[in-house]
């Protein structure tokens, strides 16, 4: 919103730095971390007078039944704080900005769903695993059919950019599409997985966001992407403001949310940041770094999928301790403090290697 105002740089020259993305994005990240700590104690209150409660499960780690009775859905905080903070700082007429509210308005409903259904309703298993499923797909489908009718830059609508590799592309053709739509699911899930720990999620969201915030920024400046050798994609610099936006209110959250946590962030939120991240790096054409810049996302999901068929294979016994990986390190007697920092220091490794692919190529 406050971009138009740059339009009466003519009358009012200072007007102008309404135009520029670095302050925008600076703004944004201000004006969403700000009101995340304005309105956060508001809000734990109300969800802990309506006893919106985490319930932990009697499989979960025992150190973790000492959390019962700590409200949850905290992830409205993130949701309001980026919504509002995208409406006063993004351009309303870029696509790619309607596009990244799309997927947050849709995954945002059925995480909150979800949250009503096992927090209200009183149902631990959540709504009905088709329902959510059915909404991701739903917004896989809209991301993606966006993308092929308006692709970020047609000459590699289908392509995959090879990181590290110097103009090297893997063209999928028709299937490229069906892999839009796994990054958007999987990335959904995956953030959804790693909120177990006190800060985990928001923390680690924090470096995957800034890693595609900078990506948005050089892939839509013509002469930045030509010189590092990424597609140039012309109106991707507004993601930069988004993930601004994001940034911001993960960090306020984390005021409310760093161990011990006053709330915790639920489905309300987890279930969005994923699915913001993937269409984030479909809009910038850099989908192969999603295992890179998102390894601990990544790495949370495998170790459930290698639990769940160890389990199987194996007739009951067990890969890890408990999966998700951060219950593992927990069982093995490491403070649940130090595991949630040394993921974040990992997190800022992954985040410094997946930056550095802008000059190895």
């Amino acid at each position: 919103m406050f971009y138009y105002l740059s339009l009466f740089k003519d009358d009012i020259s200072f007007l102008n730095i309404f135009n520029y993305i670095t302050f925008r994005t600076g703004a944004a990240i201000f004006t969403s971390f700000f009101l995340t700590l304005l309105i956060g104690p508001a809000v734990v209150r109300k969800l802990r007078s309506y006893k919106i409660q985490q319930i932990e499960r009697s499989y979960g780690p025992a150190s973790h039944l000492s959390k019962s009775g700590t409200p949850t859905m905290g992830g409205l905080l993130i949701l309001i704080s980026l919504l509002v903070s995208v409406f006063l700082w993004g351009r309303l007429d870029n696509n790619y900005i309607w596009l990244l509210l799309f997927t947050t308005l849709t995954l945002g409903i059925a995480g909150v769903m979800d949250d009503y259904t096992k927090l209200v309703k009183k149902n631990p298993e959540g709504m009905k695993s088709s329902i959510k499923l059915s909404i991701q797909l739903f917004t896989a489908i809209g991301v993606v059919g966006y993308l092929a009718l308006n692709p970020p830059n047609e000459q590699y609508a289908t392509s995959l950019i090879i990181p590290y590799m110097s103009k090297m592309f893997v063209d999928l053709s028709v299937f490229y599409f069906a892999f839009a739509m796994l990054v958007v699911v999987g990335t959904s899930n995956a953030t959804n997985l790693t909120d177990g720990l006190d800060g985990l999620a928001s923390g680690c969201m924090v470096f995957t966001a800034i890693t595609y915030g900078i990506f948005a920024y050089v892939a839509g400046n013509i002469n930045f992407a030509d010189y590092l050798k990424i597609i140039y994609v012309p109106g991707a610099g507004e993601i930069t403001v988004f993930m601004g936006a994001l940034i911001g209110a993960c960090m306020g959250f984390l005021w409310f949310n760093a161990y011990p946590a006053q709330v915790f962030m639920g489905d309300t939120s987890s279930l969005f940041l994923g699915g913001v991240i993937g269409t984030a790096a479909l809009c910038v054409k850099q989908e192969l770094l999603l295992p890179i810049a998102g390894g601990l996302f990544l790495l949370e999901t495998i170790s459930v999928m290698l639990q769940m068929t160890y389990f199987k294979m194996t007739h009951g016994k067990r890969l890890f301790k408990m999966a998700p990986i951060h219950h593992h390190f927990e069982l093995l007697g490491i403070p649940e403090p130090k595991v949630i920092v040394r993921f974040w220091i990992v997190g800022v490794v992954l985040m410094l290697i997946a930056l550095a692919s802008l000059k190895i190529r």
